[in-house]
Protein backbone atom coordinates (compact mmCIF):
# COMPACT_ATOMS: atom_id res chain seq x y z
CA UNK A 1 0.00 0.00 0.00
CA UNK A 2 1.26 3.55 -0.74
CA UNK A 3 2.00 6.27 1.81
CA UNK A 4 -0.92 8.35 2.24
CA UNK A 5 1.59 11.24 1.22
CA UNK A 6 1.82 9.77 -2.32
CA UNK A 7 -2.29 10.26 -3.17
CA UNK A 8 -3.60 12.70 -5.18
CA UNK A 9 -6.80 14.70 -4.68
CA UNK A 10 -8.26 12.90 -7.30
CA UNK A 11 -7.59 9.55 -5.48
CA UNK A 12 -10.30 10.41 -3.34
CA UNK A 13 -13.51 10.42 -6.09
CA UNK A 14 -15.31 7.87 -6.12
CA UNK A 15 -15.86 7.71 -10.01
CA UNK A 16 -14.76 8.37 -13.04
CA UNK A 17 -15.19 10.86 -16.00
CA UNK A 18 -16.74 7.96 -18.27
CA UNK A 19 -19.09 7.10 -15.19
CA UNK A 20 -20.24 10.65 -14.52
CA UNK A 21 -20.75 11.10 -18.75
CA UNK A 22 -23.25 8.04 -18.88
CA UNK A 23 -25.11 9.82 -15.15
CA UNK A 24 -25.34 13.34 -16.92
CA UNK A 25 -26.36 10.72 -20.18
CA UNK A 26 -29.12 9.05 -18.80
CA UNK A 27 -30.92 12.03 -17.00
CA UNK A 28 -30.72 14.28 -19.80
CA UNK A 29 -32.45 11.40 -22.13
CA UNK A 30 -35.31 11.11 -19.39
CA UNK A 31 -35.87 14.81 -19.31
CA UNK A 32 -35.71 15.41 -22.92
CA UNK A 33 -37.23 17.63 -24.52
CA UNK A 34 -38.12 19.66 -21.30
CA UNK A 35 -34.32 21.31 -21.63
CA UNK A 36 -35.59 23.29 -24.35
CA UNK A 37 -38.42 24.36 -22.36
CA UNK A 38 -36.27 25.66 -19.36
CA UNK A 39 -34.00 27.50 -21.69
CA UNK A 40 -37.08 29.61 -22.84
CA UNK A 41 -38.14 30.01 -19.88
CA UNK A 42 -34.77 31.23 -18.14
CA UNK A 43 -33.95 33.83 -21.21
CA UNK A 44 -37.75 35.17 -20.59
CA UNK A 45 -36.97 35.57 -16.78
CA UNK A 46 -33.42 37.20 -17.74
CA UNK A 47 -35.33 39.33 -20.30
CA UNK A 48 -37.38 40.66 -17.69
CA UNK A 49 -34.76 41.25 -15.14
CA UNK A 50 -32.87 43.43 -17.69
CA UNK A 51 -36.04 45.80 -18.22
CA UNK A 52 -38.26 45.52 -14.87
CA UNK A 53 -35.74 44.76 -12.39
CA UNK A 54 -37.72 45.62 -9.47
CA UNK A 55 -41.19 43.60 -10.26
CA UNK A 56 -39.07 40.69 -11.65
CA UNK A 57 -37.26 40.40 -7.97
CA UNK A 58 -41.10 39.89 -6.26
CA UNK A 59 -41.33 36.21 -8.13
CA UNK A 60 -38.27 35.78 -9.90
CA UNK A 61 -36.99 33.33 -7.02
CA UNK A 62 -39.64 31.33 -7.59
CA UNK A 63 -38.93 29.09 -10.76
CA UNK A 64 -35.21 29.49 -9.52
CA UNK A 65 -36.52 27.11 -6.49
CA UNK A 66 -38.47 24.83 -8.35
CA UNK A 67 -35.14 24.55 -10.17
CA UNK A 68 -33.19 23.36 -7.26
CA UNK A 69 -36.02 21.52 -5.61
CA UNK A 70 -35.69 19.57 -9.18
CA UNK A 71 -32.04 19.45 -9.13
CA UNK A 72 -32.45 17.86 -5.77
CA UNK A 73 -34.53 15.51 -5.92
CA UNK A 74 -34.19 14.19 -9.86
CA UNK A 75 -30.10 14.66 -10.00
CA UNK A 76 -28.79 14.59 -6.44
CA UNK A 77 -31.25 12.21 -5.17
CA UNK A 78 -32.08 9.82 -7.53
CA UNK A 79 -29.19 9.95 -9.70
CA UNK A 80 -26.40 11.08 -8.23
CA UNK A 81 -26.29 9.38 -5.03
CA UNK A 82 -25.87 6.17 -7.27
CA UNK A 83 -22.12 7.13 -7.64
CA UNK A 84 -21.09 9.00 -4.72
CA UNK A 85 -22.23 9.06 -1.12
CA UNK A 86 -22.09 12.64 -0.56
CA UNK A 87 -25.12 12.72 -2.75
CA UNK A 88 -27.85 12.74 -0.17
CA UNK A 89 -26.01 15.52 1.42
CA UNK A 90 -26.17 17.71 -1.59
CA UNK A 91 -29.96 16.98 -2.22
CA UNK A 92 -30.57 18.40 1.48
CA UNK A 93 -28.59 21.56 0.56
CA UNK A 94 -30.07 21.52 -2.50
CA UNK A 95 -33.83 21.41 -0.83
CA UNK A 96 -33.00 24.45 1.85
CA UNK A 97 -31.65 26.49 -0.63
CA UNK A 98 -34.96 25.99 -2.73
CA UNK A 99 -36.76 27.08 0.29
CA UNK A 100 -34.37 29.98 1.14
CA UNK A 101 -35.20 31.31 -2.29
CA UNK A 102 -38.92 31.05 -1.64
CA UNK A 103 -38.90 32.15 1.79
CA UNK A 104 -36.11 35.01 2.19
CA UNK A 105 -35.82 35.39 -1.69
CA UNK A 106 -39.05 37.03 -2.22
CA UNK A 107 -38.51 39.61 -0.28
CA UNK A 108 -36.83 42.53 -2.51
CA UNK A 109 -34.94 45.29 -1.63
CA UNK A 110 -36.06 48.99 -2.86
CA UNK A 111 -32.14 49.82 -3.92
CA UNK A 112 -31.53 48.28 -7.53
CA UNK A 113 -27.95 47.07 -8.00
CA UNK A 114 -25.59 49.30 -9.57
CA UNK A 115 -24.60 48.92 -13.33
CA UNK A 116 -22.07 47.51 -13.34
CA UNK A 117 -23.49 44.20 -11.02
CA UNK A 118 -26.79 44.04 -13.33
CA UNK A 119 -24.55 43.91 -16.09
CA UNK A 120 -21.82 41.20 -14.15
CA UNK A 121 -25.19 39.76 -13.05
CA UNK A 122 -27.12 39.33 -16.41
CA UNK A 123 -23.74 38.36 -18.09
CA UNK A 124 -23.66 35.74 -15.51
CA UNK A 125 -27.22 34.24 -15.79
CA UNK A 126 -26.89 34.38 -20.12
CA UNK A 127 -23.50 32.21 -19.91
CA UNK A 128 -25.36 29.55 -17.43
CA UNK A 129 -28.17 29.62 -20.20
CA UNK A 130 -26.47 29.82 -23.58
CA UNK A 131 -22.59 28.83 -22.89
CA UNK A 132 -22.85 26.46 -20.27
CA UNK A 133 -24.27 24.02 -22.61
CA UNK A 134 -21.48 24.69 -25.02
CA UNK A 135 -18.65 23.33 -22.85
CA UNK A 136 -19.53 19.63 -23.46
CA UNK A 137 -19.90 19.30 -27.33
CA UNK A 138 -17.04 21.71 -27.04
CA UNK A 139 -14.29 19.34 -25.40
CA UNK A 140 -15.56 16.43 -27.13
CA UNK A 141 -18.21 15.06 -24.79
CA UNK A 142 -21.21 15.65 -26.91
CA UNK A 143 -24.50 17.06 -26.77
CA UNK A 144 -25.79 14.25 -24.44
CA UNK A 145 -23.74 15.06 -21.92
CA UNK A 146 -24.71 18.96 -22.40
CA UNK A 147 -25.60 20.41 -18.85
CA UNK A 148 -28.51 22.71 -18.74
CA UNK A 149 -29.76 24.97 -16.05
CA UNK A 150 -32.99 23.75 -14.17
CA UNK A 151 -31.39 20.49 -14.53
CA UNK A 152 -27.88 20.40 -13.56
CA UNK A 153 -26.29 21.52 -10.15
CA UNK A 154 -23.57 24.27 -11.68
CA UNK A 155 -25.22 25.92 -14.58
CA UNK A 156 -28.36 26.05 -12.12
CA UNK A 157 -25.96 27.73 -9.42
CA UNK A 158 -24.46 30.15 -11.85
CA UNK A 159 -27.84 31.02 -13.10
CA UNK A 160 -28.66 32.02 -9.42
CA UNK A 161 -25.51 33.85 -9.25
CA UNK A 162 -26.67 35.84 -11.86
CA UNK A 163 -29.89 36.51 -11.04
CA UNK A 164 -29.25 37.36 -7.56
CA UNK A 165 -26.79 40.27 -8.50
CA UNK A 166 -29.09 41.87 -11.54
CA UNK A 167 -32.18 41.49 -9.31
CA UNK A 168 -32.75 43.85 -6.32
CA UNK A 169 -32.48 41.33 -3.24
CA UNK A 170 -32.74 41.92 0.38
CA UNK A 171 -31.08 38.67 1.30
CA UNK A 172 -28.53 38.45 -1.24
CA UNK A 173 -25.32 37.57 0.92
CA UNK A 174 -27.44 34.30 2.48
CA UNK A 175 -28.84 33.55 -0.92
CA UNK A 176 -25.66 33.75 -2.51
CA UNK A 177 -23.77 31.26 0.01
CA UNK A 178 -25.26 27.85 -1.24
CA UNK A 179 -24.45 28.83 -5.22
CA UNK A 180 -21.31 29.94 -4.98
CA UNK A 181 -20.34 26.59 -2.37
CA UNK A 182 -22.09 23.92 -4.96
CA UNK A 183 -19.84 25.52 -7.55
CA UNK A 184 -17.09 25.10 -5.80
CA UNK A 185 -17.50 21.81 -5.14
CA UNK A 186 -18.95 21.22 -8.61
CA UNK A 187 -15.89 22.57 -10.90
CA UNK A 188 -13.51 21.05 -8.21
CA UNK A 189 -14.86 17.69 -9.16
CA UNK A 190 -14.75 18.31 -12.36
CA UNK A 191 -10.97 19.46 -12.78
CA UNK A 192 -10.00 16.50 -10.85
CA UNK A 193 -12.31 14.21 -13.39
CA UNK A 194 -10.92 15.74 -16.46
CA UNK A 195 -7.17 16.09 -14.93
CA UNK A 196 -7.04 12.00 -13.95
Amino acid sequence: MSEWWTYRPSDFLMFSARTWGRLLEAHNREAWPFQLALLAIGLAVLWLAAHHPRSTARWAMAPLAVAWAWVAWSFHWERHADINTAARWFAAAWALQALLLVVLGTRASRQLPTAWQAGAGLGTALVALLAYPLVAPLTGRGWAQAEVAGLMPEPTALLTVGLLLALPQRHRAVLMAMPLLSLAAGWTTAWLLWTR
